[in-house]
């Protein structure tokens, strides 16, 4: 008796766990990535807001502290994409950046499920960690466990301010990446953009831009008021950005030539492209396993 052919479902549930399996490590690298995001957000917002530190005396202007928080991610941002855990997974440490690259098809469907729950995790550690060292500090009403908050005027104000927000820096990235003369330089035209944002915007969302970002804050604090806004937004954003993109290119007929690493760097190898380095063309690959 002969046997029955394999379906596509089947095929699937046997693919799925192997990508899975295969990409551990860049996963593991955005929960890291991330992770460290969370923990620098939480440190820097006690010492610059906690009123035990000796930061809110010495920078007594809302706009100044803002404007060292802003620094101080912003050079988080840079450090997360240049270090190799940054550097093997692409560093998007963002589902809205995730579901972009996977729109322009520079990754498949379950490696976006792999990265996304990577994120949301490695955001829920940061916090968790932060609040088993210092319980109090970042519980404190001027803290908050780094809750992000729509400002005064209100959630519809933090939509649109962060859709814009969230529109303008991928579109940023995305063309600064793909410019042969600029590609490096990418990590810190992202990261002058969140500092910016930081600085001035905060005060009308709170500036997020990460669905994964505010959720581990939410969970520590059990503060769940205008999540969405911060899931929504940037999502949409990010997805428009990317089809602009790709309507642009297929416009002008030139091949959008970014990846989905925020820093492509020649000598190393790339799991999204198939690029290999020199000192592993010897070592048999298997080029674009990411793309979909």
């Amino acid at each position: 008796m002969s046997a029955l052919p394999m379906r596509s479902t089947d095929r699937q549930r046997l693919v799925v766990p192997a990508i899975w399996r295969a990409h551990l490590p860049e996963y593991a690298s955005e929960a890291i990535g991330l992770g460290l995001f969370m923990v620098s957000a939480c440190v820097f917002a006690m010492l610059l807001e906690h009123p035990a530190s000796p930061l809110p005396q010495m920078f007594p202007s809302a706009l100044g502290r803002r404007a060292l928080m802003g620094l101080a991610m912003g050079a988080t941002l840079v450090a997360n994409v240049h270090a190799p855990w940054g550097r093997r997974s692409g560093a998007h440490l963002n589902p809205a950046v995730t579901l972009a690259f996977w729109r322009l098809g520079h990754l498949s469907l379950a490696d976006v499920v792999g990265y996304v729950l990577a994120q949301f995790a490695g955001a829920s550690a940061g916090v968790a960690v932060v609040h088993q060292i210092a319980p109090r500090a970042l519980a404190h009403p001027r803290v908050h466990f780094v809750v992000t908050s729509p400002g005064p005027r209100g959630e519809g104000v933090a939509f649109a301010a962060e859709f814009v927000m969230a529109f303008v820096l991928l579109s940023v990235v995305l063309r600064v990446m793909s410019s042969a003369r600029h590609a490096m330089r990418t990590p810190w035209a992202a990261g002058a953009l969140v500092a910016t944002y930081i600085a001035l915007e905060a005060p009308l969302s709170g500036m997020s831009l990460n669905p994964a970002r505010p959720f581990g804050s939410a969970l520590a604090a059990g503060d769940w008021h205008a999540y969405p806004v911060y899931v929504f937004a940037p999502a949409l954003a990010m997805l428009a950005a990317a089809e602009a993109r790709r309507l642009e290119c297929a416009a002008s007929g030139r091949a959008d030539t970014g990846c989905a690493k925020l820093l492509h760097r020649p000598d190393e190898d790339c799991v999204f492209c198939g690029q290999r380095s020199v000192r592993s063309e010897s070592s048999p690959s298997t080029p674009g396993t990411f793309a979909a």
